[in-house]
């Protein structure tokens, strides 16, 4: 048997190759230091930005890891898990990937850590489908405009701020006024687009918020049954700042699988103050030098490559969207400090929820004055966009004038009538939390109350009179409610209809 030194060559060449390409991936390093969260690795000279590490665990195992600084002498890190199993003199080694999280409709209805990890006690996510953590937004030309309404059911936002499928609206404002309850009654809402044949999906993402305060929200959602079409990202207060800064991006991710697939995705990031203060304390940790690489200077790129990927793709890209409702609490209303300008700057509108207006009763307690759509008209049904034209001016006259009137001066009859009807508006767009409204029933009372009806109702009576009308639009008049839902327009023709539906229930109701 003749024996080929050329053949016996090549398969050492190919030995020694695939040898040196297992040795490279597997480069090993020692831990230097480590703490609260965070390590400096010596030894890992080839290792890249964002690549994932495995650090040796206390115990046995392995815990997961990211390249966070590239030093000229180490490598600094950031530790996603229990950091107390890593000590000194530990080794490290890079894995040659970048940081990825399962995908897919295995995680519907369930509560997860930013890693994909189960917290819900249901057991492993059967999930072959991973998207990668970090990725470069969609450019100009694989986006169109952001055109078709993300109905929230929340009767002053559709009305006065309407949001659109691919748009970035913040929800802004003080503790405790709100902003969690504006984002679950969105989430709460697209069940009904689960009725129809373009339905939303929704990632609620949960940073630095109390685990009762996940739970209840979690609770809230499995009533409504919500949880169906939901995933649950939670990074808890007391997880470590690491888990708190990568869960919104997690979020997003799991989010773009589904955008990719030609379908509809809502993102909420309660909050991304909390996700900056984590940022800060990883720089702070790391020893980042404050400018354009540390917090402050970075968290506008921080949270700028986060919200960019909200957009509504090309038709020839599938036409899916993905929007994003960040949530930013601010200080005493301060909306001009750093992180608010920041992201009201980097999105496109703000819903801003005053504390006075709270405390007052009007809720939801937006202010109309400050808060803006800029997708506006676009991302409105016709007959809303008709009816609720001028609802923001009008209400913002109505502060105003209503600050006037304190001072006891005495009103001519154009304003006492202007300061009526806008006191019974207030009052038409309150709303109970997590009860989501149907933008057909939106349109009907809105129409009401900006067509004069409700004029000489008494004030206390507003909500019982609106309750009663809807009541009627789905029985008596249910012909006309079918006709405003199906052409989502309002005609000449119909418009009469339902002026005259309206004043045959009010003789009845003021009757009665």
């Amino acid at each position: 048997m003749k024996i080929n030194s050329d053949e016996i060559t090549s398969v050492i060449r190919q030995e020694i190759a695939q040898y040196a390409a297992e040795l490279e991936v597997s480069e090993v390093g020692k831990v230097l230091e480590v703490g609260d969260g965070i390590a400096r690795i010596y030894g890992l000279a080839n290792a890249r930005a964002s690549e994932m590490l495995e650090f040796e665990a206390e115990g046995g195992g392995t815990v997961m890891g990211q390249v966070f600084n590239l030093e000229q002498d180490a490598v600094g890190a950031v530790i996603f898990g229990d950091y107390l199993r890593v000590k000194e003199g530990m080794s490290v080694r890079s894995t040659g990937e970048l940081l990825s999280v399962p995908a897919g409709e295995a995680l519907l209805g369930r509560v997860v850590d930013p890693l994909g990890r189960p917290l819900d006690g249901r057991g492993a996510i059967e999930s072959s489908e991973t998207r990668r953590l970090d990725i470069i937004a969609p450019g100009i030309a694989e986006r169109q405009p952001v055109k078709e309404p993300l109905q929230t059911g929340v009767k002053a936002i559709d009305a006065m701020i309407p949001i659109g499928r691919g748009q970035r609206e913040l929800i802004i404002g003080d503790r405790k006024t709100g902003k969690t309850a504006v984002a679950v009654d969105t989430i709460i809402n697209q069940r009904y687009t689960h009725e129809t044949n373009s339905p939303v999906y929704c990632i609620y993402v949960a940073v630095g918020q109390k685990e009762s305060t996940v739970a209840a929200v979690v609770e809230t959602l499995r009533e409504q049954n919500a949880m169906d079409y939901t995933i649950v990202v939670n990074a808890s207060a007391s997880d470590p700042a690491p888990l708190q800064y990568i869960a919104p991006y997690a979020g997003c991710a799991m989010g773009e699988y589904f955008m990719w697939q030609g379908k509809h995705v809502l993102c909420v990031y309660d909050d991304l103050s909390k996700q900056a203060v984590a940022y800060r304390q990883l720089s702070l940790l790391l020893r980042r030098p404050p400018g354009r690489e540390a917090y402050p200077g970075d968290v506008f790129y921080l949270h700028s490559r986060l919200l960019e990927r909200a957009t509504k793709l090309s038709d020839e890209l599938g036409g899916g969207s993905l929007t994003a409702l960040p949530v930013i609490e601010t200080q005493e209303g301060d909306v001009s400090a750093y992180i608010p300008t920041n992201v009201i700057s980097i999105t496109d509108g703000q819903i801003y929820l005053e504390p006075e207006l709270f405390f007052a009763g009007v809720r939801p307690a937006i202010n109309v004055g400050i808060s803006v759509s800029r997708v506006g008209g676009n991302a409105q049904i016709k007959a809303m966009k008709k009816i609720a034209g001028s609802l923001r001016l009008d209400l913002a006259a109505y502060r105003e004038l209503e600050a006037f009137a304190q001072l006891g001066t005495e009103l001519g009859r154009e304003t006492q009538l202007q300061l009526d009807r806008g006191a019974r508006m207030v009052e038409l767009l309150k709303q109970p939390q997590y009860v989501p409204m149907n933008v057909t029933d939106q349109v009907i009372s809105i129409y009401a109350g900006a067509r004069g009806f409700l004029d000489d109702v008494p004030l206390d009576q507003v909500a019982d009179f609106e309750k009663a009308l809807l009541d009627y639009f789905g029985t008596s008049a249910s012909a006309v409610r079918d006709e405003l839902a199906q052409s989502a327009d309002l005609s000449d023709d119909l418009d009469q209809k339902m002026a005259k539906a309206i004043e045959s229930f009010k003789a009845g109701w003021t009757a009665g």
